[in-house]
């Protein structure tokens, strides 16, 4: 399928999609659940390990004071620091718990890149880690697994395509500015990935699950309606 195939298959559901708010709310769900399917299935078609998010100068940073906080429940959730570790499970073939340290002791990257807020609001910040993907080398995940489903300290919870974690700008996120997350930010770790909304960024990670097949919860926001792709 070529991109204008599918722009021309999303163009013809538009007028059911301005129809949506006059129709009875069984018909209105499917409406806007059928929308959202196309609109995640053309996000999905466009990207590629080539599609690379705008980075940025360091003159050109929000300064982090002015960076806002943005949590969806609490701000600073209860996490025993000292003891931390990442739970991995699912296929991979070495699952268990993940320090800081053992993550921190993968290649590190920095990028400024845009982070944008589906709340309207968008800044330029620095994010360092390690790449996702090298975290999925690491714990030895299938090959052949399509997703990657997290959980949060905070309760928060979403899911990821398989391309998507291993975007190389995609980062297990430890430090912002040079500095290690501060807890109104994710600490001790998060995922950042510029090339998809903010609210797929998950932080205060608790647990990591590389599997063939989403669970019915898909994601926090996604499960009330938020696009499942959330890709810019």
């Amino acid at each position: 399928m070529s991109t204008y195939s599918t722009r021309r298959e999303i163009l013809k559901l538009t007028p059911l999609l301005a129809l949506a708010p006059f129709a009875v709310p069984s018909i209105q769900e499917k409406l806007l659940q059928k929308g959202l399917g196309f609109s995640d299935a053309a996000s999905e078609f466009a990207f590629g390990a080539g599609r690379r998010a705008e980075t940025f100068p360091n003159s050109s940073l929000t300064p982090l004071e002015n960076f806002p906080y943005n949590t969806y429940d609490v701000r600073e959730p209860k996490i025993d620091f000292a003891n931390w570790t990442l739970t991995v499970e699912g296929e991979v073939q070495r699952p268990g718990e993940y320090t800081l340290a053992q993550i921190q002791a993968l290649p590190r990257h920095s990028q400024n890149v845009r982070h944008v807020c589906i709340e309207g609001w968008s800044v330029v910040g620095s994010f360092g880690g390690a790449r996702l993907g090298d975290f999925l080398d690491l714990v030895g995940a299938n090959p052949a697994a399509r997703f990657v489903e997290v959980t949060c300290h905070d309760d928060y919870y979403t899911s990821y395509d398989m391309e998507s974690c291993r975007h190389p700008q995609t980062l297990l996120c430890y430090e912002m500015y040079g500095r290690p997350l501060d807890p109104g930010h994710g600490a001790p770790l998060r995922i950042h990935i510029p090339v998809k909304l903010g609210y797929k960024s998950a932080k205060y990670l608790l647990s990591l699950r590389v599997t063939p097949v989403l669970r019915a919860q898909r994601g926090f926001w996604e499960d009330q309606g938020y696009s499942w792709y959330g890709g810019i």
